[in-house]
Order: structure tokens, then C-alpha cells, then sequence
């Protein structure tokens, strides 16, 4: 199946094409933010994760779920192509509060733009990073105020910090090695069935607001928008069905929000 475009763009709600440059980049990207959730649902119902550009365009789009990284940067890499980006992926360790050297975990974009290489990401849950030229020591700031630092790192390539209001913090490293579908295809079954993966243990949903953010991780739900901010635990199955609609755009069925394991069966 060739990549339909249109119904891309449409699932973003964007009209124009972007632009092949960076302008173009970053609208692109703020959009597939804005519009798709990330979400391992799919991991926590027993369902295999593929990462073929059909299957993810059937996910993604025509079905109107999210996904975790490896599933939002193929679509966008997709994307990319038919728009004329020249792009590929990258393999990352998400460091986070780690200590330890964490393994090959995540996937993000490298965009070549007229001779300039830049890191694009629209699959990384816990934050929103704008498109930044991949050059040491590069600053951008995100709309919600968080800012972001990209280090040149003698150890592990490249460093992508955050600062959110306490301080710097790691949030992951990567290298320019070259990947495989191979590669992906092993960072991609580790997050989906590896006991000590964060994905096999918990729900996990969040969505980029205009000015903030909205998670909800298993019962526990987080939104802030500008100045705006709300916490709630959730306790009524009905509730997480219909937030999970409302806020994420997510539509699931009552036997599978049963099957999440949210709430203890009746």
C-alpha cells in the first residue's frame, strides 16, 4: 500500500502541506503531537506491537489509536518521505532519573535539511521536544515552557536534557549509528514483552496539549495547561472509558477496559 498523505494530514487536521525545511519540520511534527496520543494499550491486552508502515498506518490513522515510539516515528518517517524529508532512524537509551546505562529503548527521527541534520521526534511520551539541529550545545523551548539542551556526549553520542522548572535532567541519549528494521524490531519486542519494561506495567496514555500536557497513567490521571492544572484518581471504569474518549481520543470497548486490569474485577 502506498503511503496516503491526504489521510495523514487530515488525521492531523492539517490543510497545507507542510513545507520540505524546517518551518515545515516542526509544524509537521507539533501536529502529530497534537493529534495522536501515545499509549501502550495495545501491550497490555496482549496484543503484538507491528511495525510495518501498513500496520501502524492502520493503527494510527484509519483506527484512530496511539502508540509508543517505535509506531509514531515510522508513521512520521512516513510522512516525512512523502512530503520530500529526507529522514531515517535513530536508536536511544532513555536515561530519565536512571543511574545505569539503560538499553536501546527508543527510537527517534534524524531530518536532513539542505545540508543540516536535525532530531525530530513525535513519539517520546513524557514530554514535547521541538525539532532541533542536531549541533552541540543547542537550545530550544517547548510551548509549554519546558526547555530543552542538546550536548555533544563523549560516551554516548548525544545528550537531550530537560529542564521543566527543577533543574536540567537527562531525558535520553542517542548515536548516529546506522538502523536496521532489525534493530527496531528488537527494541520494539523488549518494550512489549520484557517483564522489567515499563510498558508490560502499566497503562499508559498521554496527549501534548496546546500549552501543557495530559496523562493518565493506570488510575491516576494529570492535566496542566497553561496555568491550569488537575489531578484525579480515577475509581469508576465509566469514567476512564469516557476520559479515554474525551481527552485522548481513544475509543475502547467495555470488555477491553476490563481487560486493562485498571480496576479488580467485580
Amino acid at each position: 500500500m502506498s503511503f496516503d498523505l491526504d489521510s495523514y494530514l487530515a488525521r492531523l487536521t492539517l490543510g497545507a502541506r507542510p513545507s520540505p525545511d524546517a518551518e515545515g519540520l516542526a509544524r509537521l511534527q507539533r501536529a502529530h503531537r497534537l493529534a495522536i496520543p501515545f499509549e501502550n494499550l495495545d501491550v497490555m491486552l496482549g496484543r503484538a506491537i507491528a511495525l510495518d508502515s501498513d500496520s501502524v498506518f492502520a493503527k494510527l490513522v484509519t483506527a484512530r489509536r496511539g502508540g509508543y515510539c517505535f509506531e509514531h516515528n515510522r508513521l512520521f518517517r512516513d510522512g516525512l518521505a512523502a512530503l520530500g524529508f529526507v529522514a531515517r532512524p535513530l536508536l536511544g537509551r532513555v536515561w530519565l532519573l536512571g543511574s545505569d546505562t539503560p538499553g536501546l529503548t527508543h527510537t527517534l527521527s534524524l531530518v536532513t535539511i539542505d545540508g543540516q541534520d536535525w532530531i525530530a521526534d513525535p513519539g517520546f511520551g513524557g514530554s514535547y521536544t521541538p525539532p532541533m539541529p542536531l549541533v552541540d550545545g543547542a537550545t530550544a523551548m517547548a510551548p509549554d515552557g519546558a526547555a530543552f539542551r542538546l550536548d555533544a556526549d563523549p560516551v554516548y553520542g548525544w545528550m537531550l536534557s530537560r529542564d521543566g522548572g527543577q533543574g536540567w535532567q537527562r531525558q535520553y541519549s542517542f548515536t548516529l549509528a546506522q538502523v536496521w528494521d532489525a534493530d527496531l524490531a528488537m527494541g520494539n519486542h523488549w518494550c512489549a514483552t520484557a517483564p522489567v519494561s515499563r510498558f508490560t506495567k502499566s497503562n499508559i496514555v498521554s496527549i501534548v496539549l496546546p500549552n501543557g500536557f495530559a496523562s493518565l497513567q493506570d488510575r491516576d490521571y494529570k492535566r496542566r495547561n497553561g496555568s491550569d492544572e488537575t489531578s484525579a484518581e480515577i475509581t469508576d471504569p465509566r469514567v476512564y472509558k469516557l476520559r479515554l474518549s474525551m481527552m485522548f481520543g481513544i475509543d475502547l470497548g467495555a470488555e477491553e477496559i476490563a481487560a486493562l486490569g485498571v480496576f479488580a474485577a467485580a
